[in-house]
């Protein structure tokens, strides 16, 4: 795997400039684009970063949060706190996310989206109000494990940290969600399938393959 070494300002300019550029697959209006990678690479960092970079550049985009659609926690630990296949595969509520970001971005929708439906940590509905997207404004959609689910990204960038460094830096009370992302790198490669890779497993000297 070869990258190139680069400061995240240079990161966040490029992928800013990529992104002025971008056009949805399907013909419609609204690009989208997911920020993957697990908690402890902080992709809603660099999602939060580079909405800021296309704000400079003149193009609005939107940052939503994958975690604002979790399913209930009634469903979703079901199983228990700390099952590794539940957070694997039924973490978020994909109907949600199909029917109240996806859907409203397709060629035919109408670019009203739900920001976030239900808080993670409260588990009680956000009471959000819907936003308007103009034309050709981009979604930035951050998360984790983003990549196995179908959603129809016109881009995709993962934050890749190596199993040394995700176990480091993922809190020890976490570290029961590690073998999901062990599984998923072994199911759906994302370091191989993400159109950009950025190596974070040292913070102050990420790399990348664009």
């Amino acid at each position: 795997m070869r990258l190139e070494a680069i400061t995240w300002d240079r990161l966040v300019d490029a992928l800013a400039d990529r992104l002025l550029d971008l056009e949805p697959k399907d013909g419609g209006a609204w690009p989208r684009v997911a920020l993957d990678g697990a908690p402890a690479a902080r992709p809603a960092d660099l999602a939060d970063r580079i909405h800021e970079a296309l704000r400079e550049r003149g193009r609005p985009s939107l940052v939503v949060g994958a975690d604002g659609f979790l399913r209930s926690a009634s469903l979703r630990l079901e199983h228990g706190h700390r099952d590794a296949e539940a957070y694997y595969d039924g973490r978020l509520d994909t109907g949600a996310l199909w029917r109240e970001v996806f859907g409203p971005l397709d060629p035919d929708g109408d670019g009203r989206i739900l920001p976030d439906l239900r808080d993670p940590v409260t588990d009680r509905a956000t009471r959000s109000d819907y936003v308007q997207l103009p034309p050709g404004a981009v979604l930035l959609m951050h998360g984790s494990l983003l990549l196995h689910h179908w959603f129809p990204f016109d881009l995709t960038v993962h934050v890749l940290l190596s199993a040394a460094a995700l176990r480091r830096r993922t809190p020890e009370d976490e570290h029961w969600t590690l073998p999901a992302f062990e599984r998923y790198e072994d199911e759906a490669d994302p370091s191989g399938t993400a159109d950009v890779l950025v190596r974070a497993d040292d913070p102050r000297h990420p790399a990348w393959r664009g």
